[in-house]
């Protein structure tokens, strides 16, 4: 077999993998190198400025990063999936404005995507493999990946001025995942320009000013790290900024232009459970730890874990419009073992109480 003939099968294979990417649910697909040192670099950078917060990991196994090869033995391409989350009813812009309603960000109001889209990326690396033998590993959110700078290499995006993924035909609520393989497949070309010209509504509506300029995050300021990521005492002036974001926040997504192009999804799976699209702040406060952990089985939200659950619900109700039914909740909570529910629930109360006088 000459050279002609063998490019000719990679073609033809690269070709497959994109109809049975469609065929598995994924939303878009794209394949690219393993050269990632520049995107390393710019990470390296934003760590050293220190805005990764609590987040050690992300400092760990840099060379996995940018070498793929390190992470799966013979990487020579990575396969680039995307999964649209976001159903067609979804009701950011109008919760935000309901301050004894709960916001929850869009991808965890229903199943945590990891287990659902790892699953069909090993269903699809099989397909790949039952067609033409290789060696291959799938990644959803799971390794040190340089998910997004994968993505645009693979050309399914530009990185945002908000740090996000975006598409011009699909805007930003999609998942991304990976399969690193061995198999020598032509490569598509990286979307390298900018599509997000002079605007800057993301930048603008944040809450906290989080963005430190364009495509630069200080995540120890933004409200998803706040919530989910961060086990600490919130810092007092960030709070009420907070407003009713219980788990994420969506703010720069919602108010992106892109995101008029949203492609919604089908999957049954990402639809809101337990009415988290639009729930009273109250009810969640008086889930007990069992009711938390039955009600978020298979749910992004348990990665705050309760107390966290209890201190962010406590926030949100302090932010909330007067009322006499929410001081008689945060009351039942202010004697909380948690030192950290504890000083939430005290604020809040503070909160409710000095509004009582306006």
């Amino acid at each position: 077999m000459n050279y002609l003939d063998i490019k000719n099968i990679e073609h033809d294979l690269a070709g497959q993998i994109k109809t049975w990417a469609k065929e598995f649910g994924f939303s878009s697909v794209g394949i690219t190198d393993i050269n990632l040192s520049e995107d390393q670099r710019y990470l390296d950078k934003w760590l050293e400025n220190g805005y990764q917060g609590e987040m050690k990991y992300l400092q760990r196994n840099n060379s996995k990063r940018e070498f793929p090869d390190q992470l799966h033995q013979g990487t020579k391409r990575i396969i680039s999936v995307t999964m649209n989350y976001l159903p067609e009813n979804y009701n950011g812009k109008e919760l935000l404005e309901k301050t004894d309603r709960a916001f929850v960000s869009g991808y965890a109001r229903g199943r945590d995507y990891h287990k659902l889209m790892r699953s069909r990326l090993k269903q699809f690396a099989k397909k790949i493999q039952d067609h033409s033998p290789n060696s291959n590993r799938v990644f959803v959110d799971s390794a040190p990946v340089l998910e997004k700078a994968i993505a645009q290499k693979a050309g399914l995006g530009w990185i945002g001025k908000n740090t996000l993924l975006l598409n011009k035909s699909s805007g930003s609520y999609f998942f991304l995942g990976e399969i690193y393989t061995d198999l020598d497949l032509p490569i598509d070309s990286p979307n390298s320009k900018s599509h997000c010209g002079t605007c800057t509504s993301c930048i603008d509506i944040c809450p906290t000013d989080a963005f430190v300029g364009p495509n630069e995050l200080d995540a120890r300021k933004c409200i998803s790290y706040l919530t989910i990521e961060y086990k600490g005492s919130i810092p007092e002036e960030l709070r009420r900024m907070i407003g009713n974001r219980i788990f994420g926040c969506d703010d720069c997504q919602i108010f992106c232009p892109w995101n008029k192009f949203t492609q919604y999804t089908d999957e049954k799976e990402f639809l809101p459970r337990h009415k988290l699209d639009d729930i009273d702040l109250c009810e969640l406060f008086k889930w007990t730890e069992k009711e938390f952990l039955k009600k978020t089985e298979g749910s992004p939200i348990r990665r705050a874990g309760y107390e966290c659950w209890l201190r962010n619900i406590a926030i949100a109700l302090g932010n909330a419009n007067f009322s006499e039914v929410i001081i008689k909740n945060l009351n039942t909570r202010k004697d909380f073992p948690s030192a950290i529910v504890k000083e939430h629930v005290n604020w809040a109360i503070k909160e409710q109480e000095r509004k009582s006088y306006e």
